[in-house]
């Protein structure tokens, strides 16, 4: 989230139910809106402190390296509860699925009031990453709710899925305000405000209820905590390791060990069960592997922008958010222009197509940025963030379109696998995006100041010159020349040292560059080959025709 990953829509069966009494048309914008809330509610949630733990970690006294448990703690429960919440719904209903997602969240919400330091933030912020699961469900049914089923897979999903990209452009537009006004506290007001707002939605606005049916099962809840444990302890590992560091601390190793070996006996456990939570059979056919390749891809590309760029502003440049304003108004107008061309696209049943110019936009996008200096300041990224933008948008509702029309035609118990691919690409994809990109940024730059060290020797007329220039600052109040020149060497490394930083971010915007062109080209040989096979399918009964 930083490289904040978006929040993860939940969804359950009856999504789409199978015969919807219309809705009048004065109704649309209010359930639409309704969504919008939502999602931001949610959004904030997860947002607020992640993208501010620079500003409010003195508040709770804690370093840069315990502030990240902070992530940590909201991202370990959140990112499996997808797979609960798909039959909780179904199992207990809509309405009552409703009340208790909100009652729990204000009660998060008002317990960051309380926060005094970092252990009772770590606890609160595990809590809220229990009781903000629900919310981006919530918005889901409510932007499907809006439309009739013709429109539900196209501009539903579309809609629905550009509202998970507008959180974190707006919580830095706001942040500086609400930190003004008292820093932790002051966030989390916020936060508590508009879980007060959406409180009463699910009154006035009432969801379509489906009928209940009894699908938990006592082996579900012991396979779902194997799930759950396995994706915190990834949750733990790749939001923490890079700043701890992959191989310095044991307990690492210990945590990865434990979420792989629970993983595991979720599978095991799940492959000798009639009617298992997951259906790894379904999961590992090559449809799904596709799906799951793309999906994470996609995360991998969309995390320059979320994770990436963030970073360069805020600890290579030395920005804050009130200086970059205008790009996260650009990244937010463009998100939500990508995902209303998409919306339209997809009506036409475009799919693939609209893959291909996403691709096209976030590779063109991020080899732009791949060029940035020390003079790089938000103006010029303007355009090339603009683009990645808007290919986020329109990447990502024709994959969930498909992979959740393939669910439903398997059933309703395919959903949960469904979205154990699409929670482990979103959710653990994000943090993976984010580790990958730091974790790359400072062996990079590590390898660059190597590089440029060699080359500052005194007896290169060129450094000795820039040392005596730089040292000249302090000719007046330093006396002794070898400390003066010490001053002037010391000053030389601060600036190799951004430049290499520099550097490094530039390798960083090129990888997300190349992933996106790799990806489609990949794109590009499946839609042909797909095409050929077609075409010899089509063939072959016409040559058995004229050869009897």
């Amino acid at each position: 989230m930083s490289g904040e990953p978006g929040p993860v829509p939940k969804v359950e069966a009856n999504a789409v139910p199978a015969a919807p009494p219309p809705m009048p048309g004065w109704k649309v914008p209010l359930y639409i809106a309704a969504s919008v809330m939502f999602f931001l509610t949610q959004g904030l949630g997860l947002n607020l402190a992640f993208a501010n733990l620079t500003q409010i970690q003195g508040t709770i006294a804690a370093t840069t390296t315990e502030s990240a448990w902070l992530s940590a703690a909201y991202m370990a429960p959140n990112v499996s509860l997808a797979i609960a919440l798909v039959k909780i719904r179904l199992q207990y209903g809509v309405r009552n699925f409703a009340e208790v997602s909100i009652l729990g969240f204000i009660v998060a919400s008002m317990l960051n009031l309380f926060v005094s330091d970092l252990h009772s933030a770590i606890v609160v912020r595990f809590l809220s990453g229990i009781a903000g699961a629900p919310l981006s469900t919530l918005g889901f049914l409510y932007m499907l709710e809006a439309f009739e089923p013709a429109k539900k897979m196209t501009v539903g999903v579309s809609l629905a899925m550009t509202n998970t990209l507008l959180a974190a452009p707006i919580t830095r537009l706001v942040s500086p305000s609400l930190l003004d006004y008292g820093e932790w506290r002051g966030l989390y007001t916020l936060e508590m405000a508009l879980a007060l707002l959406v409180m009463p939605i699910i009154y006035l606005l009432p969801l379509t209820p489906p009928p209940r049916v009894k699908v938990i099962v006592l082996g579900d809840i012991f396979s779902y905590l194997l799930v759950a444990i396995g994706f915190g302890c990834l949750a733990v590992v790749l939001s923490v390791g890079r700043l701890y560091w992959w191989l310095e601390v044991p307990w690492l190793g210990i945590v990865l060990a434990i979420g792989i070996a629970s993983l595991t006996a979720a599978v095991v456990v799940d492959l000798r069960r009639s009617t298992p939570l997951i259906d790894v059979r379904w999961l590992l056919l090559p449809e799904m592997l596709h799906l799951t390749g793309i999906l994470l891809v996609f995360r991998l590309i969309a995390a320059e922008q979320t994770s990436v760029v963030v970073t360069f502003y805020q600890n290579a440049v030395g920005l804050l958010y009130d200086q970059l304003s205008m790009l996260y108004w650009i990244i937010l107008a463009f998100s939500v222009i990508g995902g209303l061309i998409c919306a339209v696209l997809m009506t036409y049943g475009l799919s693939w197509q609209i893959q291909f110019v996403a691709l096209a936009l976030m590779g063109v996008g991020s080899l732009i940025d791949s060029q940035v200096t020390n003079l790089t300041r938000p103006e010029q990224m303007y355009l090339s963030q603009a683009m990645v933008a808007a290919g986020a948008a329109l990447f990502l509702p024709p994959s969930m379109s498909v992979g959740f029309k393939a669910a439903l035609s398997k059933g309703p118990a395919y959903l949960v696998t469904f979205f154990v691919i699409f929670t482990f690409t979103q959710s653990v994809g994000g943090l993976i995006g984010s580790a990958f990109y730091g974790t790359l940024i400072i062996i990079r730059e590590k390898f660059h100041s190597a590089v440029l060290t060699e080359r500052v020797l005194l007896t290169d007329p060129h450094v000795a010159e820039r040392v005596s220039q730089l040292s000249s600052s302090y000719g007046k109040v330093i006396g002794d020349s070898a400390i003066l020149k010490g001053e002037g060497l010391a000053l030389l490394g601060a600036q190799v040292s951004r430049e290499a930083n520099m550097l490094a971010y530039g390798d960083a915007f090129l990888v997300a560059a190349v992933i996106a062109f790799v990806s489609l080209a990949g794109l590009s040989l499946h839609v042909f080959f797909r095409f050929v096979k077609t075409r010899l399918a089509e063939d072959r009964p016409q040559t058995m025709a004229s050869n009897p």
